[in-house]
């Protein structure tokens, strides 16, 4: 438990380690299908964060049953199901209780090497950082509650976030990279802070190349934020120098993602091999976003 990593890893022997992590929330889109596929890949991300392969899952459900419909449950398990069979993943189980608000996640087991075992420390000076998969889906789903975005801005964040990071963790994996962790409740610039926390690194991120979706920067500006981006901020903005930049996009860099993309740390050399391979694979949002410096330690400069 001395470093926060995005999963408990266990090691069995020599060469077999189980990786284990759980993960459950409210809805962020209507359509309970769509759900049950969100809080899945969410779910699962983190095992992929961490180098792993998830091989089992537990169902957590909070339903309640005396306000919806079972059919609103049926539709998210079919989701869930639909997703984890896309991973490769058997459902072994799970376990519910009545709750006047629905919740619904896995609890997910996974297999990795111990020696090959990705945690966010392990970036080096000179290495490129990398983003998988674009962000804004915190303001965007605030903006969808407030009733503002169109129907094709709620399709195309709910694909992202419906996603699984599995093609780009393996394609990681083959490439080889030097640390990783998963996009989500902290936004960018969060989860980045945890990789250079107490350690002898910082990281300069160029906020021009942040993958974004299209719309986020207008309901930002129309002041759709969501209160985890503002926790976001007070939490960790003593560790971020971001002069010059505009507050809509600092907004935009500390928004908390469902379900976001892998952040890569990945030597000088294999980074445009690894960009290359993830778009031929269909990772289009892909995007090297930033690199690792010796100065200012833990600190992150945003240009």
């Amino acid at each position: 438990m001395e470093k926060a990593d995005d999963a408990g890893v266990y090691k069995l022997t020599d060469d077999l380690a189980i990786v284990q992590t759980v993960d459950f929330f409210t809805p962020i889109v209507d359509d309970p299908y769509t759900f049950g596929q969100i809080a899945v890949a969410n779910a699962l991300s983190d095992v992929y964060a961490m180098g792993g392969k998830p091989l089992t899952a537990m169902n957590i459900v909070c339903f309640p049953s005396k306000t919806l419909d079972i059919s609103v449950l049926r539709d998210i398990l079919r989701g869930g199901i639909d997703k984890m069979r896309e991973a490769g993943v058997v459902l072994v189980g799970g376990h519910s209780v009545e709750d006047p608000e629905l919740k619904y996640g896995l609890s997910v087991t996974g297999s990795v090497h111990p020696k090959r075992v990705l945690t966010k420390g392990g970036a080096r000076p000179g290495d490129k950082l990398l983003l998988t998969k674009r962000i804004g889906t915190g303001i965007i789903s605030t903006a969808v509650k407030g009733g503002m975005a169109g129907e094709q801005v709620i399709k195309s964040v709910a694909q992202s976030m419906a996603a699984l990071n599995k093609t780009a963790s393996e394609i990681m994996l083959q490439v080889g990279v030097n640390a990783c962790t998963d996009i989500t409740g902290f936004g960018l610039l969060g989860h980045a802070c945890e990789m250079i926390q107490d350690s002898r690194i910082g990281f300069r991120i160029h906020s021009a190349s942040v993958p974004i979706f299209p719309e986020t920067v207008e309901f930002a500006r129309m002041g759709m934020i969501p209160g985890g981006t503002n926790r976001n901020k007070e939490f960790r903005s003593k560790m971020v120098d971001s002069a010059g930049i505009a507050d809509v996009m600092l907004d935009i860099l500390f928004d908390p993602q469902t379900s976001g993309g892998l952040f890569v740390s990945v030597s000088a050399d294999k980074a445009r091999l690894l960009l290359a391979r993830l778009k031929e694979a269909g990772v289009t949002d892909a995007a090297i976003v930033g690199e690792v410096v010796s100065h200012p330690k833990q600190r992150i400069v945003v240009e």
